[in-house]
Protein backbone atom coordinates (compact mmCIF):
# COMPACT_ATOMS: atom_id res chain seq x y z
CA UNK A 1 0.00 0.00 0.00
CA UNK A 2 1.43 3.35 -0.92
CA UNK A 3 2.84 5.41 1.71
CA UNK A 4 0.13 8.04 3.07
CA UNK A 5 0.98 11.22 3.91
CA UNK A 6 -0.83 12.98 6.67
CA UNK A 7 -2.63 16.41 6.41
CA UNK A 8 -3.77 19.19 8.29
CA UNK A 9 -7.48 18.66 7.68
CA UNK A 10 -8.29 15.78 10.41
CA UNK A 11 -8.95 12.05 9.15
CA UNK A 12 -7.95 12.98 5.13
CA UNK A 13 -4.35 11.57 4.29
CA UNK A 14 -2.94 11.73 0.78
CA UNK A 15 -1.12 9.68 -1.21
CA UNK A 16 0.27 9.14 -4.38
CA UNK A 17 -1.12 6.95 -6.95
CA UNK A 18 -0.95 3.28 -7.72
CA UNK A 19 -1.53 1.39 -10.76
CA UNK A 20 -4.00 -0.26 -9.04
CA UNK A 21 -6.01 3.18 -8.58
CA UNK A 22 -6.25 3.78 -12.75
CA UNK A 23 -10.38 2.83 -12.38
CA UNK A 24 -10.18 5.87 -9.37
CA UNK A 25 -8.72 8.14 -11.63
CA UNK A 26 -10.70 7.50 -14.57
CA UNK A 27 -13.94 7.94 -12.52
CA UNK A 28 -12.51 11.20 -11.46
CA UNK A 29 -11.25 12.41 -14.81
CA UNK A 30 -15.18 11.34 -15.81
CA UNK A 31 -16.66 13.16 -13.14
CA UNK A 32 -14.97 16.02 -13.50
CA UNK A 33 -15.65 16.41 -17.18
CA UNK A 34 -18.99 16.08 -16.66
CA UNK A 35 -19.12 19.11 -14.18
CA UNK A 36 -17.19 21.13 -16.96
CA UNK A 37 -19.60 20.31 -19.42
CA UNK A 38 -16.71 18.40 -21.42
CA UNK A 39 -17.79 14.62 -20.79
CA UNK A 40 -18.23 14.33 -24.74
CA UNK A 41 -14.06 15.23 -25.00
CA UNK A 42 -13.35 12.26 -22.72
CA UNK A 43 -11.45 9.68 -24.71
CA UNK A 44 -9.16 8.17 -21.53
CA UNK A 45 -9.39 4.74 -20.81
CA UNK A 46 -8.17 2.62 -18.10
CA UNK A 47 -5.45 1.20 -20.39
CA UNK A 48 -4.05 4.73 -21.69
CA UNK A 49 -4.33 5.87 -18.26
CA UNK A 50 -2.30 3.01 -17.10
CA UNK A 51 -0.11 3.03 -19.93
CA UNK A 52 0.57 7.09 -19.82
CA UNK A 53 0.87 7.05 -15.97
CA UNK A 54 2.31 3.58 -14.86
CA UNK A 55 4.03 1.76 -17.49
CA UNK A 56 7.36 2.53 -19.81
CA UNK A 57 8.23 6.80 -19.64
CA UNK A 58 5.66 8.07 -16.74
CA UNK A 59 4.09 11.60 -18.13
CA UNK A 60 2.33 12.55 -15.17
CA UNK A 61 1.40 12.05 -11.33
CA UNK A 62 -1.40 11.25 -9.43
CA UNK A 63 -2.41 12.58 -5.87
CA UNK A 64 -5.43 10.91 -4.26
CA UNK A 65 -7.19 12.28 -1.24
CA UNK A 66 -8.46 9.80 0.85
CA UNK A 67 -11.25 10.21 3.52
CA UNK A 68 -11.29 6.33 5.60
CA UNK A 69 -9.53 4.91 2.77
CA UNK A 70 -12.26 5.99 0.49
CA UNK A 71 -10.99 8.48 -2.53
CA UNK A 72 -12.68 11.86 -1.84
CA UNK A 73 -10.52 13.91 -5.00
CA UNK A 74 -7.11 13.80 -6.96
CA UNK A 75 -4.86 16.08 -8.62
CA UNK A 76 -2.93 15.11 -11.70
CA UNK A 77 0.25 17.16 -12.61
CA UNK A 78 3.16 17.04 -14.73
CA UNK A 79 6.44 18.78 -14.72
CA UNK A 80 7.25 22.33 -17.36
CA UNK A 81 10.20 24.11 -17.98
CA UNK A 82 10.26 27.87 -17.66
CA UNK A 83 12.84 29.41 -20.01
CA UNK A 84 12.20 32.83 -18.57
CA UNK A 85 12.78 30.75 -14.60
CA UNK A 86 15.43 28.42 -16.14
CA UNK A 87 13.25 26.17 -13.89
CA UNK A 88 11.09 23.08 -13.61
CA UNK A 89 7.38 23.73 -12.97
CA UNK A 90 4.84 21.83 -12.10
CA UNK A 91 1.57 22.09 -14.27
CA UNK A 92 -1.44 21.10 -12.81
CA UNK A 93 -3.89 19.27 -14.94
CA UNK A 94 -6.75 18.31 -13.39
CA UNK A 95 -7.66 19.07 -9.73
CA UNK A 96 -10.91 17.50 -8.73
CA UNK A 97 -13.23 17.26 -5.36
CA UNK A 98 -16.33 15.11 -4.77
CA UNK A 99 -18.91 17.43 -4.62
CA UNK A 100 -20.51 15.76 -1.12
CA UNK A 101 -16.46 16.82 0.08
CA UNK A 102 -16.02 20.44 -1.09
CA UNK A 103 -15.60 23.04 1.25
CA UNK A 104 -13.89 20.62 3.68
CA UNK A 105 -10.71 21.15 3.42
CA UNK A 106 -9.89 18.65 0.25
CA UNK A 107 -8.51 21.01 -2.10
CA UNK A 108 -6.75 23.33 -0.02
CA UNK A 109 -5.12 20.45 1.18
CA UNK A 110 -4.33 18.62 -2.21
CA UNK A 111 -2.91 22.24 -3.42
CA UNK A 112 -0.42 22.79 -0.57
CA UNK A 113 0.42 19.65 -1.29
CA UNK A 114 1.59 20.66 -4.88
CA UNK A 115 3.13 24.01 -3.84
CA UNK A 116 5.25 22.01 -1.29
CA UNK A 117 6.29 19.23 -3.63
CA UNK A 118 7.22 22.17 -5.93
CA UNK A 119 9.40 23.32 -3.75
CA UNK A 120 10.54 19.84 -2.67
CA UNK A 121 11.65 19.02 -6.00
CA UNK A 122 13.00 22.71 -7.13
CA UNK A 123 10.37 24.36 -9.32
CA UNK A 124 9.73 27.71 -10.15
CA UNK A 125 5.90 27.89 -9.78
CA UNK A 126 2.49 25.77 -9.68
CA UNK A 127 0.38 26.55 -12.28
CA UNK A 128 -2.88 25.21 -13.80
CA UNK A 129 -5.70 27.06 -15.94
CA UNK A 130 -9.44 27.15 -15.30
CA UNK A 131 -12.90 27.91 -17.28
CA UNK A 132 -13.62 31.01 -17.10
CA UNK A 133 -17.27 31.00 -16.08
CA UNK A 134 -15.74 28.01 -13.56
CA UNK A 135 -16.32 31.26 -10.60
CA UNK A 136 -16.09 28.60 -7.48
CA UNK A 137 -12.76 27.62 -8.42
CA UNK A 138 -11.81 31.02 -9.74
CA UNK A 139 -12.83 32.11 -6.03
CA UNK A 140 -11.25 29.37 -4.29
CA UNK A 141 -8.02 30.01 -6.29
CA UNK A 142 -7.82 33.40 -5.04
CA UNK A 143 -8.64 32.84 -1.72
CA UNK A 144 -5.29 30.68 -1.91
CA UNK A 145 -3.16 34.14 -3.09
CA UNK A 146 -3.18 32.05 -6.52
CA UNK A 147 -2.57 35.20 -9.31
CA UNK A 148 -5.01 34.86 -12.75
CA UNK A 149 -2.70 35.22 -16.23
CA UNK A 150 -4.88 38.24 -17.74
CA UNK A 151 -2.31 38.86 -20.67
CA UNK A 152 -2.16 34.58 -21.39
CA UNK A 153 -4.38 33.39 -24.24
CA UNK A 154 -4.32 29.20 -23.86
CA UNK A 155 -3.81 27.67 -27.53
CA UNK A 156 -4.36 24.00 -28.36
CA UNK A 157 -4.08 21.67 -31.53
CA UNK A 158 -5.31 18.26 -31.20
CA UNK A 159 -6.61 15.56 -33.01
CA UNK A 160 -6.85 15.98 -36.63
CA UNK A 161 -5.64 19.43 -36.71
CA UNK A 162 -2.44 18.10 -34.70
CA UNK A 163 -2.51 15.68 -37.76
CA UNK A 164 -2.72 17.91 -40.35
CA UNK A 165 0.03 20.17 -39.12
CA UNK A 166 2.62 17.53 -38.48
CA UNK A 167 1.65 16.69 -42.19
CA UNK A 168 3.27 19.81 -43.07
CA UNK A 169 6.46 19.08 -41.85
Amino acid sequence: MPERIQTRTPGLTLRFAAEGDVGTILGFVRELAEYEKLFHEVVATEDTLRASLFQGRQVAEVILAEVEGLAVGFALFFHNFSTFLGQAGIYLEDLYVTPAMRGKGVGTALLCFMARLACERGCGRLEWAVLDWNQPAITFYKKLNAQPMHDWTVFRVSGPGLGALADRF
